[in-house]
């Protein structure tokens, strides 16, 4: 191996580093308690050190979002080719929503990041980065199959806005916990028969 490739993959493993540290603390006590000299302490480097992998928190949450994204899209991923389809799609689109808010509840502040305001990640634009676009198509995916049309998008946004609010609302005890079940097979139904 040469000092360079010793260079890059010693960048890679900081970076890398950086990001599960981020994740962890903020996981552990929320993104305001995730600061460059917080992190800077906890992987044992210097400020300076962070800055040369990110241009500071707002970079760093951006980074930890579209990990979360990528894997959120997997976890979509996972459980419906995991599911059955029935002839009607009802139990893809249920793999879907439960994979996505099993993720979102095991992921709280990684679903932050995904969704927040000060990264200035965009959405539904030219400069969405690839794995938010795979995210919302994983989605999209389904409904596509469910409507029979290659035209779901609508209905892609509106399932997804659907779920964003489930999550939210539920994170933040504005839903009972104990219609989870109920609220999930509403939205199913609701969903397949908006798409057939």
């Amino acid at each position: 191996m040469t000092v360079q490739q010793r260079k890059e993959r010693d960048r890679a493993a900081r970076h890398r580093l950086i990001l599960a540290t981020a994740r962890e603390l903020a996981e552990a006590e929320g993104w305001d308690a995730v600061t460059t000299r917080r992190l800077a302490g906890r992987i044992e480097y210097s400020q300076p050190v962070l800055y040369s992998h990110f241009g500071g928190k707002d970079e760093i949450v951006s980074a930890v979002a579209l990990e979360g994204a990528a894997e959120l899209t997997e976890a979509v991923h996972r459980a419906v080719h995991a599911a059955v389809p029935d002839a009607s799609g009802t139990a893809a689109v249920r793999a879907l929503a439960t994979a996505y808010l099993d993720w979102a509840r095991e992921n709280p502040a990684v679903y932050d990041a995904i969704f927040s305001m000060s990264t200035g990640l965009r959405f539904a634009d030219e400069a969405t980065p690839a794995p938010l676009r795979a995210a919302f198509e994983a989605l999209d995916e389904v409904f596509a199959r469910v409507a029979g049309s290659a035209d779901s998008g609508t209905l892609t946004e509106v399932a997804w806005a659907t779920l964003h609010g489930l999550v939210t609302l539920t994170r933040a005890g504005r839903l009972p916990a104990e219609y989870a079940p109920a609220r999930l097979e509403v939205l199913v139904d609701r969903l397949v028969g908006a798409a057939g």
